[in-house]
């Protein structure tokens, strides 16, 4: 079992239409097989700098590389992710 994490802040204000509208097309990368338990998570600790997270499991290291190269995924990184991320921190455990 993998389980991506990333967390990360946006360059749009808090509560705005773009935020939203970000994290509503975040939602749709749920659709890409092999995406096990996506949840997008608001930040409720001062103690972390970034307000938001995504997670998301995989079976094995396969899915997590289709995924990797989904075109849903690729197209969401290039024309959402890079233009309006100001900041993230991604990780990615395997469990042993």
């Amino acid at each position: 079992m993998i389980e991506h994490t990333v967390t990360f802040c946006l360059m749009h204000d808090s509560g705005s239409p773009e935020e939203a509208d970000f994290l509503q097309t975040a939602a749709g990368l749920i659709a890409i097989p092999g995406v096990r338990d996506f949840k997008i998570q608001r930040q409720i600790s001062e103690k972390h700098p970034h307000p938001f997270r995504i997670t998301m499991t995989f079976a094995a290291q396969a899915e997590y590389d289709r995924y990797c190269e989904h075109s849903l995924h690729t197209t969401f990184v290039h024309e959402r992710w890079l233009k309006e991320v100001r900041d993230f921190q991604e990780a990615d455990f395997e469990d042993f």
